[in-house]
């Protein structure tokens, strides 16, 4: 469970707190049920089965963990979809939107996916099938493909709790639809993924970085990884980034400030630590306010094994720095300059109780490595910072600073903060930058990428030989290979 740093009141002991303890649990409960909305959205939470009365149809409710040909499909995904067409057949009436669909997800690897993922082994020597296993393995193939460029080949469900950035949901089903129904069938499915400049960047660069014959990694260039586990980052954040936000990138441990889509201010932060429990989180939150001369309530976990032993080696540490026991055994360190929150902090109310904020210690930001927090980020000159959320002159943010009272000051407009974990993004010059992965989060993505499934139908087996890509989207062109054309 994570810990927060963080934790301060709007001014004397008995004050109501700004950042009240039951915030984690009720964003918690949010979180839980934004979660089942959204796999209901895209998993057809409801869906009546007793309309499932077909073969097909009892085929995909015959269990709970549903395999065609040895392959796990995503059963959810498939009822949704059928039952938009009455649990009968859809490929064989529909071989050319089939076949531009399968050239699309053999192509999955200019998205950092891997056409495994999707049955391409399968797909390439179908012949074996039986016409219903090759039914519901174009459709699983197809849904699965477009729900990994919608929402991630790991969506937020399956990753883990400090990973915590989602899009808009998608009705994948429908999209596939859609899809059906249109002259470019793959532009509809590849227009689920972002379309933003670093998405399109980090593509430009995949497609260079396969060509690299050196430092290869599991038979790819070593760059491959990098790329494509921040191809799938990207794929974690809404289509459409509000033109005013803050992005902090921790891998970089620097803040940039935009303003109708350009880079107005930046700054460098002190992130989290290396150690797992310390790791600054992943998620999306909103700068409410602007919080003068914050207290610092120190949470019990954390007072207990950092300031507890101090305090027992020296009875004196508590006044020397300023703190008070409070009456629920919270220790609070008193607002002002030397206060762990330094005099300005950023109220941003999110699940994690992490937060933006001055910092005594000004001497941290002259250090390369500045993985030193609990998880909280201190921003370098959080007075010009404050001066553009605030759209004051700085002049008023010391004023306001100067008086020495605690006091929460409302921005204009609410200001959306993306904290964020790229090892590979475009800076804010629009040139490619590459951070190490000090957290070691890209190998777990890394493996959700590029995972085989367990089984294989000896449809995928008879042949050993590696069976190109190229080779048969060049059959998908041209007049051969009849069975590939009979979905």
């Amino acid at each position: 469970m994570r810990v927060s740093w963080c934790v301060v009141r709007s001014g004397r002991q008995n004050a109501t707190p700004v950042i009240r303890s039951q915030v984690a649990t009720r964003s918690t409960a949010a979180r839980s049920l934004m979660v089942l909305a959204i796999t209901c959205v895209l998993a057809a939470c409801g869906t009546n089965s007793e309309h499932a009365n077909t073969e097909l149809g009892n085929l995909i409710d015959s269990t709970p963990e549903l395999t065609v040909s040895g392959e796990p499909v995503n059963g959810a995904l498939l009822r949704r979809f059928y039952a938009r067409h009455g649990f009968e057949p859809v490929w064989t009436t529909r071989q050319t939107e089939a076949n531009a669909l399968l050239k699309a997800v053999l192509l999955a690897g200019e998205n950092g996916l891997d056409p495994e993922l999707f049955h391409a082994a399968l797909l390439r020597r179908g012949t074996n099938l039986s016409p219903l296993d090759r039914e519901l393995l174009l459709s699983d193939a197809f849904l699965s493909y477009g729900d990994a460029l919608a929402r991630g080949a790991v969506p937020v469900e399956h990753r883990r709790d400090d990973e915590a950035l989602t899009p808009e949901p998608v009705d994948v089903a429908a999209r596939l639809d859609a899809a059906i129904d249109s002259s470019d069938p793959a532009a509809v499915i590849e227009a689920l993924a972002p379309s933003t400049p670093t998405y399109q960047a980090l593509r430009r660069a995949l497609r260079t970085c396969r060509q690299l014959p050196a430092g290869r990694e599991r038979g790819e260039p070593a760059c491959v990884r990098r790329l494509a586990v921040n191809l799938e980052r990207q794929r974690w954040l809404p289509r459409s980034l509000p033109p005013d936000r803050v992005v902090v990138n921790v891998a970089e441990e620097r803040l940039v400030l935009y303003r109708a889509d350009r880079p107005v201010f930046s700054t460098r932060v002190v992130v989290g630590q290396d150690v797992e429990r310390n790791q600054s989180p992943e998620f999306r939150a909103e700068i409410e306010a602007s919080l003068y001369n914050p207290p610092w309530v120190i949470p019990k976990d954390i007072a207990e094994r950092e300031i507890v032993p101090k305090i027992r080696r020296d009875p004196g540490y508590l006044a020397r720095n300023r703190m008070v026991v409070l009456a629920d055994g919270e220790i609070q360190q008193q607002a002002g300059p030397d206060a762990g929150l330094g005099l300005i902090m950023f109220d941003m109310p999110n699940r994690f109780d992490v937060y933006l904020h001055d910092t005594p210690d000004q001497g941290l930001f002259k250090r390369d490595n500045r993985r030193i927090s609990h998880g909280c980020i201190r921003v370098q000159h959080p007075r010009d910072f404050a001066a553009l959320l605030m759209r004051q002159p700085i002049d008023v943010i010391n004023q306001g600073i100067a008086q020495g009272a605690t006091t929460r000051n409302v921005l204009p407009v609410p200001v959306p903060v993306f904290v964020v974990y790229l090892t590979a993004f475009l800076d804010a010059d629009g040139v490619l930058q590459f951070q190490p992965d000090f957290y070691n989060r890209d190998a777990d993505i890394w493996q959700h990428l590029t995972r085989r499934p367990s089984g294989r139908h000896p449809a995928a087996q008879a042949d050993n030989r590696q069976a190109s890509s190229a080779s048969l989207l060049a059959a998908l062109d041209g007049p051969g290979a009849p069975a590939i054309r009979s979905f």
